[in-house]
């Protein structure tokens, strides 16, 4: 089995040496200035242009987290955490802001690394069989924007319309 799918077993680790245990566990501020889990916590098909130690997802690594629940409970989890540091959380079938939300809304001010980091998110929920989450989250950016709450620009808006599944807005 790939070293990706046993860190999202628990049972292994990424290239840092580190369980998905240690990364749920960040600060916000460890998730915003450690630029190398991302990678790990949301898988792509293609490389990483900023980590050259990030896995890829193999065509057997997406069987297996749509095979496995306990896999895809895992991605949700990494899922849950990544809003939490948004600032936002999951109401039922929505994303909603969360009570600290005004608090971390400085994420959604200037485009930076979260911008693209919100791209992965939404393209490896839907690659990896989680696409309501995508969804989901795509839709909680949108009503963000709608509110004036997150100023984003077209150009990330189209990127986030494009990763999300049946992304349009």
């Amino acid at each position: 089995m790939s070293q990706l799918v046993e860190f999202y077993r628990g049972t292994g680790e990424d290239s840092e040496g580190r369980k998905l245990a240690d990364v749920w566990a960040f600060s916000d501020d460890e998730m915003e200035f450690h630029h190398d889990f991302i990678q790990w916590m949301f898988p792509l098909e293609e490389p990483s242009r900023f980590n050259f130690r990030a896995p890829t997802l193999s065509d057997e690594d997406i069987r297996a987290f749509r095979d496995e629940p306990g896999l895809r409970a895992n991605l949700e989890r990494s899922f849950d955490r990544f809003l939490a540091f948004l600032g936002l959380a999951r109401e039922g079938d929505r994303v909603v802001p969360a009570a600290d939300f005004e608090a971390k809304r400085e994420v959604f001010l200037a485009p930076d690394h979260n911008w693209l980091r919100i791209t992965r998110v939404l393209t490896s929920l839907r690659l990896l069989g989680l696409e309501d989450l995508s969804r989901s989250l795509y839709d909680g950016l949108l009503d963000l924007m709608k509110d004036g709450r997150a100023r984003i620009t077209a150009e990330t808006r189209r990127y986030w319309r494009d990763a999300a599944p049946g992304g349009a807005g």
